[in-house]
């Protein structure tokens, strides 16, 4: 039966302060309904979690949450196995414990490592795109804007899809979607039918990592669990750091259809290799919510939430169009600016184990002084973007793409630790729900309003209504024009993260202050864990 785990208050407060960067694999990337929320004392001790001895709070498993959350027994005949409980064991030789494929991880990771490039390298194609479909800025717009906006949307409706289908089923479907919508873009000869093909690749990439997390989540427990997450986590992070040079290799060698063909030729070996992945699904308690607004009423965690909104801001709009920038008032290749991009990519794979150290080493040093310290960067990382320009070095960016980077990095793992840490234990699935929703949502809605307004400032300024399309789009020609549009945009930017970083801190202050809504200590460490796991 289940029990619940006992842990001392002062224990927890410090342990709170380690967690590093298996927690945002294992948080940020849970669905709403789909994957049981690790306990506490699992994301509070990353030693233990990859498999280290010395664990001060014992072994503790990936706890199954009271509340909405419940595994259902898809075979009886195993009902008394002691791990894999509730789960389709069809695909793993037909022993209930038996450990799954040795190809099941790599297949997962493959897969995944397309969807942050997707994201951080297709920018650099735009270029090129433009040349050849033509430089209609909402058409070019939503060459990037389509895909975060789908999957944004789409990764609450494969939430509660992953459920009734499966995990295994929601995967390979979300490879089938992106490996037609990869073929759709590369042969794509209009702007809308690419963009079309972009919406349809979005759906599928939250597919990938709806059914994705869940399959690790389940398929794995304990260190093997953490070390999976791990290497998810990794992955999503060399998808980030490497996108923009890979897709600018490729833009160099074959053109930006050779990007979308690469996603096809991944998608491809990864279906090919479908067969191996294990079957297992949830099932939903009736009358669960699939997302759950109400718990923004808590300013601890809406303090969280809005972090990675400031992040948005200060830093993934940045990553999206700042190839174009440099390809508009500098004249850069698209293979030059992907090089150049790791400047700003490199120091997200850095910065979150250089957070975790550093907590871990200096009492003084906590979460929130991470988080603040990361936020502080990333507006002085915007503010230093004003030196782009056709007069100044390019070498003058160096330093505020660094910035930027390490500002995105520091939080990865602290805010979404901080985040389920301050909601009851029976509330985090849908916290983690939530938090990814925000942070896709503002993602899709700053990187679209950017080029918006690039667009119209530059329209403003240059007569010509063709030239002002082929700039908007990073077509040398009116550097200094474009330069100007951006100057305003990112000192915006950098205001507005500014104004963010007040009103987190102001929330988390109030917090501290012991406000009405902040909810009990017993209650936000709540546990459920079962001894059998």
């Amino acid at each position: 039966m289940r029990a619940a785990a006992e842990i001392d208050p002062t224990s927890a407060t410090v342990t709170n302060r380690r967690i590093s960067l298996i927690s945002i694999v294992i948080t940020a990337f849970q669905t709403v309904t789909a994957i049981p929320a690790p306990s506490e004392a699992f994301l509070a001790c990353p030693e233990a979690a990859m498999g280290a001895i010395g664990n001060p709070h014992g072994a503790v498993g990936m706890g199954r949450r009271s509340g909405p959350f419940r595994l259902a027994l898809l075979d009886p005949g195993r009902r008394n196995q002691p791990q894999h409980r509730g789960m389709n064991m069809s695909n793993y030789g037909g022993h209930a414990n038996a450990a799954p494929s040795k190809l099941f991880l790599p297949i997962v990771l493959l897969a995944v490592f397309v969807m942050p490039i997707s994201i951080s390298g297709t920018a650099v194609a735009i270029p090129a795109i433009s040349h050849d479909l033509g430089d209609n800025p909402a058409g070019l717009q939503w060459v990037i804007n389509g895909f975060n906006a789908a999957f944004a949307i789409a990764t609450l409706l494969w939430g509660v899809l992953s459920d009734r289908i499966g995990y295994k089923a929601t995967f390979v479907t979300g490879v089938v979607i992106i490996l037609g919508a990869s073929i759709l873009s590369a042969v794509s000869n209009t702007l809308p039918l690419l963009d079309f093909g972009r919406i349809l690749a979005g759906v599928g990439g939250a597919a990938i990592f709806t059914g994705g997390g869940a399959l690790l989540s389940n398929a794995f427990s304990d260190a093997k669990r953490a070390r999976a997450f791990a290497f998810f986590g990794t992955t999503i992070g060399l998808g980030v750091a490497l996108g923009p040079t890979i897709s600018g290799g490729l833009v160099e060698w074959i053109g930006w259809r050779g990007v979308f063909g690469l996603f096809a030729i991944v998608m491809i070996l990864s279906l090919l290799a479908s067969p191996v992945v294990p079957s297992i699904r949830h099932e939903r308690v009736p009358g669960q919510k699939a997302v759950d607004f109400s718990l923004l009423k808590n300013k601890l965690y809406l303090a969280m939430v809005l972090v990675p909104v400031a992040s948005a801001v200060g830093y993934v709009t940045v990553l999206s169009y700042l190839p174009v920038a440099l390809s508009a008032v500098r004249g850069q290749s698209a293979g030059t600016a992907g090089l150049y991009m790791l400047w700003m990519t490199v120091p997200v794979l850095i910065g979150p184990m250089l957070a975790s150290a550093l907590i871990s080493r200096f009492k003084a040093i906590g979460p929130m002084t991470m988080i603040n310290i990361a936020l502080v960067s990333m507006v002085l990382g915007d503010v230093g973007l004003l030196l782009l320009s056709p007069d100044n070095s390019v070498w003058a960016l160096v330093i505020p793409m660094i910035l930027l980077g390490f500002g995105f990095g520091f939080p990865i793992g602290l805010l979404d630790g901080e985040a389920l840490a301050a909601v009851p234990a029976r509330s985090s699935g849908t916290a983690a729900g939530v938090l990814n929703f925000m942070r896709l949502g503002s993602e899709a809605i700053v990187v679209g309003a950017y080029a918006a307004v690039l667009a119209a400032l530059l329209r403003a300024d240059i007569p010509d209504a063709a030239a002002a399309r082929a700039t908007a789009a990073g077509l040398p020609g009116h550097a200094l024009q474009y330069a100007s549009a951006f100057h305003l945009i990112v000192a915006v930017m950098a205001v507005v993260t500014a104004l963010l970083v007040v009103v987190i801190n102001v929330l988390h202050r109030s917090h501290r202050n012991g406000t009405a809504d902040t909810l009990p200590f017993e209650e936000a460490l709540e546990l459920r864990v079962d001894p059998l796991a």
